[in-house]
């Protein structure tokens, strides 16, 4: 499977994110058939910051842990106060409740 396919098969995953849910960059990649390359799955979110799928829901997508590991590319606090506005809660670390927010693709 060439780079670009599969990049383009995760943001189709991506754009299916319901709001006010969240999934894992390992849930991406299980859900391709790929489940070791949850780190090929970051790399083409961080890939959508420099062309034209600005606008895909990339703010969904979070670690295992609910940790929010992205927001480094969002900048501040940008990330958690997207999902903040879609209704999603955090627990007392700052992570995501899975419990209530996780969506398996």
């Amino acid at each position: 499977m060439e780079q670009r396919d599969f990049f383009e098969r995760v943001y189709e995953v991506v754009a299916r994110i319901p709001e006010g849910k969240v999934t894992t960059y390992g849930a991406i990649a299980r859900h391709l058939g790929t489940g070791g390359s949850a780190r090929l799955v970051g790399w083409a979110l961080n890939k959508t910051l420099a062309g034209d799928r600005s606008m895909l829901p990339c703010h969904r997508v979070v670690n295992r842990s609910g940790e929010l590991t992205g927001k480094a590319w969002f900048g501040g606090d940008i990330m958690e106060q997207l999902l903040r506005s879609e209704g999603v809660a955090f627990d007392g670390h700052g992570r995501v409740d899975m419990s209530g927010h996780y969506w398996e693709p």
